[in-house]
């Protein structure tokens, strides 16, 4: 009998001392490391992808309140995937099968077709491409609306900053924005609060330490080529580096800290979002794609 892997099929690429697996189930990245050292944390092959490890977050990110929206006067009710919050979380594929598209060394390119659901009756061809070049990993997710009508349509994606060895209480984190959005007891939005000065400043390096953090956050600073940074620093001194394109105007930052126990803050996820949570609801940034419009989003991750 084949080896059973809960992700499904394992599709590796590599570049010099570089390695990603991008999993069949989700279209996630399960790894990507340098040599023996871990950019991203990993999830086992033998487990199920735990707190959307490496996931793509199609057709929304983060939550939607009681999975309710509204587009085009069409009131829509989706299945609440998280009942204790009473909201639908992240997206439709995250369990479905991607398939290959493209499979070169350093190069893969997953492919699927979101089909008319439930509360979504729209059509989108959504291809997730993984390169690695000299600058580390980079990820580019492209839509495509294959129906017949206007969709919306927001994403992001979900890896997590590895600290190497340990967890990440110990790892020194440098991070700027000027607003975090605070959540009500259902991680819904609540306010935009100013980040200077306060515990989620972390604006000039520091360590984390015990601070527990699930948060978005908005107005992220920005280098010339309109690219947001966070960095993790490990105790073995080596820099964990993830980045995210103009297209992804929010980060959201979360310490894992309600995984399972043996998984619990052993990296820091750095969630890109092209919206904020509760977007569909809200309407805020959400995009509306016309019958064979297309949009990209694109981040990445290296070790320095």
């Amino acid at each position: 009998m084949a080896d059973y892997t809960p992700s499904g099929g394992q599709y590796e690429i590599s570049r010099g001392d570089q390695r990603a697996v991008v999993v069949e189930v989700g279209g996630g990245v399960r790894e990507y490391r340098v040599g023996s050292r871990h950019v991203l944390d990993p999830y086992p092959v033998h487990a199920m992808c735990d707190g959307a490890h490496g996931a793509p977050l199609i057709p929304w990110p983060n939550r939607l309140a009681d999975g309710k929206y509204s587009f085009d006067g069409t009131d829509y009710q989706v299945a609440l995937t998280e009942p204790k919050s009473a909201t639908a979380m992240h997206e439709f594929v995250a369990e479905e099968s991607y398939d290959v598209i493209i499979h070169e060394r350093s190069h893969l390119v997953m492919g699927h077709v979101l089909r008319p659901l439930q509360g979504f009756p729209f059509c989108l061809d959504v291809r997730v491409a993984y390169a690695l070049d000299d600058d580390g990993l980079s990820v580019t997710t492209t839509a495509t609306n294959t129906g017949v009508t206007d969709t919306p349509w927001a994403c992001g994606a979900h890896p997590y900053l590895s600290p190497g060895d340990g967890l990440i209480d110990a790892a020194t984190l440098e991070f700027a924005a000027g607003l975090r959005i605070d959540t009500d007891k259902r991680q819904l939005p609540k306010a935009d609060v100013a980040v200077a000065g306060t515990e989620y400043d972390f604006s000039e390096a520091r360590p984390i330490g015990p601070l527990e953090i699930d948060y978005a956050f908005k107005d992220v600073a920005r280098d010339d080529a309109g690219r947001a940074w966070v960095r993790l620093t490990g105790v073995d001194g080596r820099r964990a580096e993830l980045w995210c394109d103009a297209s992804y105007p929010l980060v959201e930052l979360y310490t894992g800290h309600t995984l399972a126990p043996d998984r619990k803050r052993r990296g820091l996820g750095v969630e890109p979002m092209s919206a904020p949570p509760n977007a569909f609801a809200t309407g805020e940034r959400v995009l509306r794609l016309e019958p064979g419009e297309s949009t990209t989003h694109a981040w990445g991750a290296r070790l320095v």
